[in-house]
């Protein structure tokens, strides 16, 4: 793609829109030129602005034009701002950011697939999660704990920077057998925490939840009981139900007579 057919459509890969094809001819064309990543940066800053910006209530003399009857198109002009504020108000409620909606799980098995196409599953290759942790210093406002669950079976291969909810993330990168694990975190200051949910999403697996003051989200071609035995170490996945009544299985053994 040149800059003539990518500057139309940063918009659209900014706000997730574009499909997995469209979005890795655009990075492709962001890795080599240096005036559309500006552009997409000033968008990226302008949705930012316009996020933080103040919101005013329009007042009730500006409310009443909007509707005063002035032809005979006033009607379905008032109808329209109507539906048009309502659509508003939907979408500033669905949980689209909130790391529990659709699209968020959509956005997660995306990013997925991404790193495993654009051959960007790491920037930094190693097993040491002493080394992957320090690693994220300076690159993030956060420094995510990182585990060593090999012994598991989901084996550490490193980690690499990723850009979720609207803003950049790490993601863990494990392997069990020939399936990856990408495992995203990032803060949730003041959220409530929640425990694991897991979903499919165009033949992957989801899972999400959140634990102190971090979101977690891990994404594989795992079924769902591959997924299922990532450890249950507080500070990496809260215990899962089901999970939970299984290892209670296995420590009640019947008594013989």
């Amino acid at each position: 793609m040149n800059c003539r057919e990518v500057e139309p459509l940063l918009g659209a890969y900014l706000d997730g829109e574009l499909d997995l094809l469209h979005s890795l001819e655009i990075e492709a064309h962001l890795s080599e030129c240096a005036p559309c990543s500006r552009a997409l940066e000033e968008l990226r800053q302008l949705r930012l602005a316009v996020s933080g910006a103040r919101q005013y209530r329009a007042s009730k003399q500006l409310r009443a034009r909007l509707v005063r009857p002035a032809g005979g198109n006033a009607r379905w002009l008032a109808i329209a701002a109507s539906l048009l504020l309502a659509a508003v108000a939907v979408w500033r409620l669905a949980p689209a950011n909130d790391g529990t909606g659709r699209r968020m799980e959509t956005a997660i098995v995306e990013n997925h697939v991404r790193s495993l196409l654009a051959d960007h599953l790491l920037d930094v290759h190693s097993a040491d999660r002493r080394t992957i942790q320090p690693w994220f210093s300076g690159k993030l406002d956060y420094a995510p704990e990182v585990e060593d669950i090999s012994s598991h079976g989901f084996v550490l291969l490193g980690g690499r920077l990723d850009y979720l909810d609207g803003r950049p993330v790490a993601a863990l990168v494990y392997q069990r057998a020939q399936h990856v694990v990408n495992v995203f975190v990032w803060p949730s200051p003041g959220d409530p925490d929640h425990t694991a949910q897991v979903h499919s999403v165009e033949g992957y697996q989801v899972v999400g939840w959140r634990a102190k003051g971090m979101n977690w989200w891990a994404v594989s071609d795992l079924d769902a009981a591959g997924l299922e035995e990532l450890p249950l170490c507080p500070c990496f996945m809260p215990p899962h139900p089901a999970l939970e009544a299984r290892a209670l299985r296995s420590l009640i053994r019947p008594v013989s007579d």
